[in-house]
Order: structure tokens, then sequence, then C-alpha cells
């Protein structure tokens, strides 16, 4: 039997295998030196499930539930047992898994013909476990398109239909479980039996589908309340249903009409809505608003979102003023250190809080304050001349990751304050049963605009992206629920805007780099979009931001 090499780089070893053999086949071979529950690998750089067979030399990194891919593998893969339990429990019933939520995903029920959510919720659960204890297998195959949509149309699965009617792919995949078929963008486990840990919850007058916990698989995260981001979350729902666009499908059937131009005007027409909304309740508070923070994570365009908030507070009457956080570092020998010894720059601490403080005290008493400046490349403090004073109908506006956390403003009355949560929260969905990550809508941001303005390139960008959020997970979003008000910057059409300018930069990530399998993955995603021009989109639009072409000034 002819044989094929591969190189383990979990083992650092060369091992020769017969050809045809399976990652699974590796790797409980391998199992006693690997010592993780695995659920894929890594070959050549390419994310692969564990039915996937080696007919060629390889290299071969396997990974197990703690890391990013194991994490995705795993949702989907219990995305696929709900919806199998949920259509066994109620089969002429609809679920939609709409967004995550609250360490979970937040579900819609249609047509359940139950009037007992606890009851329901019970039938599927049950179902689940059963499912999971008979150790199912999840099988993948190829099949041509007509044959794939006449299969999808039988399921009732008609977003997926819509989906790829228009893709004009020959073949397509879907995967079976329990005689039910259902693709959710990505790669599975093999069989039901990996799925031991999750739950459901009735939730906001639908379902709530539990996570594991991110380090520890084998317990379930900590439900988080988020009331005021499930809120935001409607509100931009209801604005994809005045589009028409709450799916790609329908999306790409708009464009493929021509009506571009109309889906861009009424989603910058929503924002400035909202934009209004929020300056409109500053200025009509019965509180005297003095400081307007403004927090949210990387790419959520905070900055543009400031712009407009301040001229439409001018609309208002009043005389909004900029006061940057950044100014205030403490100088570079008493910024603390990460776990690795590096510089922590988002940690409060690197904030000089107590002359901040100060500062705004001062020019709340209407004071003539000198500012500082912070110059980067030497760490230290410095000051310019630069001074502000501040008139009854001035409102500061401060912009900074730690907007929302309360420890940042300890001398300050509250009642003066008003904080905003800014933030991408994606609103359309691929189909049904797969939502878009809000930390990629981010992600696809930042590469275009790391790329146009900081001279990154994607490979630079995809690296440094785990540290991102590693820092926002610890200094933003525990404090979210803090806000007064959430603002959700993201667009409906502007995915298929970002597409042309992203792929580009995607494809030229090495194959010889570990980020590769992630930049294979955002163009997998990217190419269920139709293209539309960017040539409509407004100077003021908050997607100019990272696009180019805006008519604000952001030095």
């Amino acid at each position: 039997m002819r044989q094929i090499e591969i190189y383990c780089e979990n083992t650092k070893q060369h091992y020769t295998y017969p050809l045809g053999i399976s990652l699974a086949e590796i790797a409980d071979e391998l199992s006693s030196i690997l010592k993780q529950k695995v659920c894929g690998a890594y070959v050549n750089n390419k994310v692969r499930e564990l039915s996937f067979e080696i007919v060629k030399p390889k290299n071969i990194r396997f990974f197990g539930l703690n890391e990013i891919n194991g994490k995705r593998i795993y949702i989907r893969s219990l995305f696929f047992l709900f919806y199998v339990a949920f259509k066994k429990v109620c089969p002429n019933g609809r679920i939609i898994i709409d967004h995550g939520i609250s360490n979970g995903y937040y579900c819609k029920t249609k047509n359940t013909g139950c009037k007992n959510i606890a009851g329901l919720v019970l039938r599927i659960k049950d179902e689940m476990a059963s499912i999971v204890a008979a150790d199912l297998p999840i099988i993948r195959k190829g099949l041509h398109m007509e044959t794939l949509l006449s299969e999808y149309e039988k399921e009732g699965l008609h977003d997926k239909v819509m989906l790829y009617s228009e893709m004009g792919w020959l073949y397509g995949y879907a995967y079976y479980l329990d005689g039910f078929i259902n693709y959710f963008h990505g790669h599975m486990l093999p069989s039901t039996y990996y799925l031991q840990t999750f739950d459901v919850e009735a939730f906001n007058n639908g379902l709530l589908l539990r996570m594991p916990d991110d380090k520890d698989f084998g317990r379930l995260q900590d439900f988080v309340p988020q009331d005021k981001l499930f809120g935001i979350f409607r509100e931009h729902q209801q604005w994809a249903e005045i589009v028409g666009a709450d799916n790609i499908g329908k999306l790409n059937r708009l464009v493929l009409q021509g009506k571009e131009g109309e889906i861009i005007k009424i989603s910058e027409a929503l924002h400035e809505k909202k934009i209004a909304e929020i300056a409109t309740s500053i200025s009509e508070s019965k509180k005297k608003i003095r400081l307007v923070l403004i927090a949210g994570p990387s790419s959520s365009g905070k900055t543009t979102f400031s712009k407009r908030l301040a001229i439409q507070l001018s609309v208002c009457g009043k005389t909004p003023r900029a006061l940057s956080i950044d100014n205030y570092f403490v100088d570079r020998e008493h910024t603390p250190l990460d776990e690795n010894g590096n510089y922590d720059f988002e940690s409060l601490d690197a904030i000089d809080i107590n002359f901040f403080n100060q500062q705004l005290i001062d020019l709340l008493d209407g004071k003539n304050v000198e500012l500082p400046k912070f110059d980067f490349s030497t760490g230290q403090r410095t000051f310019t001349g630069k001074t502000m004073q501040l008139g009854s109908d001035d409102i500061l506006i401060i912009e900074g990751i730690h907007g929302l956390n309360p420890d940042l403003l300890p001398g300050i009355d509250s009642s003066v304050t008003y904080r905003i949560f800014v933030s991408a929260l994606t609103s359309i969905s691929i189909d049904d049963h797969n939502p878009i990550s809000t930390t990629d809508n981010r992600l696809i941001r930042r590469i275009i605009r790391d790329a146009k303005y900081r001279g990154y390139s994607a490979l630079e960008t995809l690296r440094r992206w785990e540290s991102v959020r590693k820092g926002e997970e610890i200094n933003i979003f525990p404090h979210q629920e803090n806000a007064d008000v959430m603002f959700n910057s993201a667009l409906l059409y502007e995915l298929a805007v970002l597409k042309k300018y992203l792929e580009p930069l995607l494809k030229t990530v090495p194959e010889n780099q570990p980020e590769y399998a992630e930049s294979l993955r955002l163009l997998k995603f990217m190419n269920y979009f139709k293209n539309i021009d960017d040539g409509e989109i407004p100077p003021t639009s908050l997607i100019r931001e990272f696009l180019g072409g805006s008519s604000f000034s952001y030095k």
C-alpha cells in the first residue's frame, strides 16, 4: 500500500501513514501524546474537519475546543443539533438563530403550535440529550446544485434556496444529521457525542441557546444580563425589515434588482435619525448634561459617530467641544505591564485618573485650563499652551475605550454625564441559522483601514487581532450595559461594499502563515455578497472612516 508522510506540529515529529488515512484516525493514534479532545486540524494552514483524508504529504496541527476554530466548530455543530431537535419536536415550526447575547444565542420561534414555552424548552432539551447520547454521525456531502436546492426546498430552508440560487455554483455542500439536511457555513464535528455541554432557556419571547465556557468546555458560560444590547439588536432588525434585507439572500436580490442606491439612502437616513434622537435626548434631559462619554471596541466607528453627534448637538443649540483621553496617559515609565512584560496601554491604570478628573472639575467650574498633549514618541506629557474654557451651553465630548468604566470619573457627579456605547452589531444574517459575527464586521473594517491609513498588511492586522479582542474583553465589554444609550454603527449594505476592498488584501496572506486559515474563512464568507458600489455613499457616512472619502478630518 502506498504510504505518505506528514509532519505533526503538535509533536514536532514526522510520521508515515497509508494513503487516504483520515485526520480522525491519526488523532486516535496520537491521542496519548496530544492529550486533548481533538475536534479539527490545520492542514497546510487550512482548517479541516476530522473526516478529511490525507492523500499528499502535509503539515498538520491538531486543535481542540479551546482554540477559536475549535469553538467555531463546536458552535456550528451545536446549532445543527439544536435545529434537528427543534424540528423533531415542532415539525411545522421555524427556528431562527438570531444573534449572540448574554453568552448564548437568541433564537426566535414561529409556528410551534406550543403555548407552553417551558414545556417546549424541556422537550427540545430532552431531544438534544437523546441525540447526543446516541452519538449520531454528522455527515458532509457534496451535491449538484440543482439537487441541493431541491433538498433545501423540501426541508423548508427557503432562505438557503434564495442565497444559493444566485451564486452560480455547479456544486455545493450540505450536512446531514438524523435524516435532516442543513449547512452552517463551516466545518463540523464528526458526531453528536462531542456536544456534551449546552442548555436551552426561555428568553425574551424566544429561546436562549447557551454555550460552553471558552476555557472549560465542560461548563456553561455564566449568563450575563444584556437588556440594552438586546434592545439595540431588536431596533436594527426592525430597520432590516424596513429595507427588506435581513439576510444575504434578500440583500443580493435587491442588488440584482438595481436597488443599491435605495438601500444606501435608507440605511444612512436611519443612522442620522438615531444620532439626532440621541442629541435631542442629551439636550432635553432634565439633568444638566456637560460631559458625553463615548466608548466602543476597535473599528466600531466611534470617531465619526462623535463628529456626527457634535453636529446634531449644534442643531439643538449646544456647543460641543472635544477632549481626548489619549492625552492623559501616564508617563511611559509609569505605564503598567501586561503578563508578557509589554506596555499595557489599554489598562485603565495607563491613564492619569487624578489629573484627568482635576482638569474636568476645573473645566466644569468655568476655569481656563491648559490642556496636555501626550507625545507618543517620547512617552511623556507635554504642554503647548493650548487652553480650554467651557461656556454654559458647552458640552464636552470625550471618546475613549474606558468611557463606560465607572472608575474613570471618581471625582465627577454622574448627573452631568451621559454615556454612549458604540459598536457594529451586525443585524443582517447569512440565513435563518447562521448569524454574522459582529467581531467579523469590525475585523473587516480594521483590515481595510489599517491597509489604507496605517500601512499594515492584512497579515499584520490578523496577527494583532487576538490581542485587540483580549483587551476589549477586559476593558470594554464588561461595562457596556453602563451606557445610557447604545448606537449600532453597522450599516445593512456595508459588507457588500467592503467586499471589493477586502478581497485583494486577504489574498496577500501567505499560505505558510498561521493566519492563512483566517484569511480563507473571511474570503469564503465575503463570496456570498454581491458587490455594491460605494459611489452613492455620502461623505458623512460612518463607513467613510474606513473606506476614505470622508468630509470629516481625523487628525
